[in-house]
């Protein structure tokens, strides 16, 4: 098991990666949150030389998204593109900070589209690009031929510990969603509809009635009042499209209703007894925002949001001097449950927590161990 270092026996360490200005005027820039992750000082460097200290304004760990915020002047921004946009073939550039080398731009075209299923995030619509995206090109822009930002550079696949061409970038259009809300109201919501889902395997595609070929995401289970429950969806549904786009695997559905505007009523298109139904649905953010202090007065400064699978709550910002981060809890950690009573959702914490005081027993999954911290 991993031992925790005492505070003074800790040694400084440093870590590099990319960033992009999207708002020169208010000095806002956005990078990946595993970049930043448990940094007590984020130090931005400017390609003139200049170098100032940055806050976090806050983050999305979910789509490895990190808002930053430094008082500068004359600082130059990149132009958003609609990256709905993009196409398969375009020609990118890919700007970055790789090894700590200082600026680097390499070039490549867009691979593919719509990327999901990778494990790398818990929300992945990642554009698929060859230009060559190293280490310390995280959080870096991904850029058309024009200059506008098209993405976000995030992650590679490198079986070898090299480049190999696969690289993925966070879509602008997704980037500046998450962002906005940061900037707008400190939090970031999602959208659900009270679904439990499944990935539809071969044997299932032939019990449903699906056409050759055919994909979708099958309804297992449906939350009493729900957005879904009102819109007439049931279990053994089959999903087939939501808004107009198909929704070939449980990664594609999760995206598109999770990014959807808060109360939007969507098209939704089912397969039920081999016959295509299509609905409309209510999509509702209740369910995912997040919260703060009006959970508990030891929960203070904390910020939790709905993880992505299901299994517990994810902190995604704390206050360092709260009784929180205090008694060790960090941003990022995935808290299981709470006076040993487990805890699959935010508003199932808030309603556990309502009226009650006194210390909190909180169970952690950071990484790969589980632990307990107590709150008093």
């Amino acid at each position: 098991p991993r031992q925790q270092m005492q505070p003074q026996q800790r040694r400084a360490q440093n870590s590099a990666g990319s960033g992009v200005i999207v708002d020169a005027a208010e000095g806002t820039i956005i990078t990946n949150f595993h970049v930043i992750k448990g940094a007590d000082e984020i130090q931005i460097s400017l390609t003139d030389g200049r170098s100032y200290e940055a806050t976090l304004v806050g983050a999305d760990p979910e789509v490895d998204i990190a808002v930053l915020d430094i008082d500068a002047q004359s600082l130059t921004q990149l132009d958003l593109r609609d990256s709905d946009e993009v196409r398969v073939g375009d020609f990118v550039v890919a700007i970055g900070n790789p090894f700590g080398l200082g600026q680097t731009i390499t070039t490549g075209v867009v691979s593919a589209l719509g990327r999901s299923g990778l494990g790398i995030e818990g929300y992945e619509n990642f554009i698929q690009t060859d230009a060559s995206i190293n280490p310390g090109n995280s959080g870096g822009a991904l850029v058309d031929l024009n200059g506008d930002l098209v993405g976000i550079n995030t992650a590679i696949i490198a079986p070898g510990g090299g480049n190999v061409g696969i690289g993925f970038a966070i879509p602008a259009n997704m980037m500046r969603q998450v962002a906005d809300q940061i900037l707008e109201q400190g939090s970031v919501s999602r959208g659900q509809i009270g679904v439990s889902i499944q990935e539809i395997t071969p044997d299932l595609q032939r019990a449903f009635q699906m056409r050759n070929g055919e994909s979708g995401v099958l309804v297992t289970g449906v939350t009493d009042e729900s957005p879904a429950e009102a819109a007439g969806i049931k279990p053994g549904d089959v999903i087939l499209s939501v808004d107009g786009r198909a929704t070939p695997d449980i990664g594609q559905l999760r995206n598109q209703i999770a990014f959807a505007p808060d109360t939007k009523s969507i098209p939704i298109v089912v397969l039920r007894d081999g016959q295509r139904v299509q609905l409309s649905v209510r999509v509702s953010h209740s369910l995912t925002q997040q919260s703060d202090e009006d959970l508990h007065p030891l929960l203070e400064g904390a910020r939790f949001q709905n993880a992505a699978d299901g299994r517990g709550v994810l902190v995604t910002g704390l206050a360092p001097d709260s009784r929180a981060a205090v008694a060790g809890l960090q941003i990022e950690d995935r808290l299981l449950s709470v006076n040993r009573q487990r805890i699959n959702s935010v508003q199932a914490l808030s309603e556990m927590l309502d009226g009650r005081r006194g210390e909190l027993l909180l169970q952690i999954q950071r990484d790969r161990s589980v632990f307990y911290l107590v709150l008093r």
